[in-house]
């Protein structure tokens, strides 16, 4: 599941062309945090989940791959 994580992370920062500096700044996160979550190194915690379907106006189900949008 952390490929598909990191995947839309990257295709939604992707569309609304941010940076990892930007989000991580968006979500009150570490740059090195963002990287480690695109790089598939960790994962997001649950809180952090839930900033980034609010962040980016999706589904946390969206987000680890339960649903398309």
């Amino acid at each position: 599941m952390k490929i598909l994580v990191a995947q839309r992370i990257k295709d939604l920062m992707k569309s609304e062309k941010l940076t990892q500096m930007q989000l991580a700044h968006a979500l009150e996160v570490g740059q090195s945090s963002i990287s480690d979550w695109l790089n598939s190194k960790s994962e997001p915690s649950i809180e952090n989940l839930w900033k980034l379907a609010d962040f980016f106006d999706v589904s946390v189900d969206y987000l680890i791959g339960r649903k398309e949008i």
